[in-house]
């Protein structure tokens, strides 16, 4: 082996063995992950305490008082939520109550306006039309308002919303049956709001 082989052989052993050690940043760079994985292992770990007696004693009175605050608080919101129906109920009925006693002062008005068309007959004239204009827009606030007349002519006598004054024999008419219609009643929704004075044969 000549000397200029020698000096090569040389120079590349160094080389060799500073390519197998590993560097500095990747030394630490081990560490690191070696101390992380063990700081995982004590963290996976359940942790234990030591507690007096004293300590257990004030945690259970601690979590009696957070479960009676939690039921004092459901109770609370229960009552809440009750009143808020009951109120809301309170004002429905008040509202149909108020609206029932004001139409109910009206239905005289629908009385004399309707005895004064009677006083007319088949009269044409200004001051019929105009009473019968008058009549009927009346008529139409009411239905607005949900106001229903009975149709009890010619109908079966019904306790429930005729108020029978007068009884007569007609061979023309079945039993218990509405001749004729003396006041006129109504009805809003299913509540009676007047009873139809009638006439009943048989």
């Amino acid at each position: 082996m000549g000397k200029k082989d020698k000096q090569n052989a040389a120079e590349s052993t160094p080389e060799k063995n500073t390519a197998q050690q590993p560097t500095a940043d990747e030394a630490a760079k081990t560490a690191e992950t070696a101390k992380a994985d063990e700081t995982a292992e004590k963290s996976a770990e359940p942790e234990t305490f030591t507690v007096t007696r004293e300590q257990m004693e004030k945690m259970e009175g601690l979590a009696k008082s957070l479960a009676d605050e939690q039921d004092k608080y459901l109770r609370l919101a229960a009552e809440y939520d009750n009143y808020r129906k009951r109120t809301a109920k309170e004002k429905e009925s008040l509202y149909a109550d108020a609206k029932i006693d004001t139409i109910k002062a009206l239905l005289g008005v629908y009385d004399n306006l309707e005895r004064g068309l009677a006083q007319y007959g088949d009269e044409e004239s200004p001051h019929r039309k105009g009473l019968e204009m008058v009549f009927n827009q009346f008529k139409e606030s009411l239905k607005k308002l949900g106001v229903e007349t009975m149709d009890a002519a010619g109908k079966p006598f019904d306790p429930e919303k005729h108020n029978a004054v007068m009884h007569v024999e007609d061979e023309n008419y079945g039993e218990n049956t509405v001749v004729e219609v003396l006041q006129q009643g109504f009805t809003l929704g299913d509540k009676v709001l007047r009873f139809a004075i009638v006439k009943v044969a048989n």
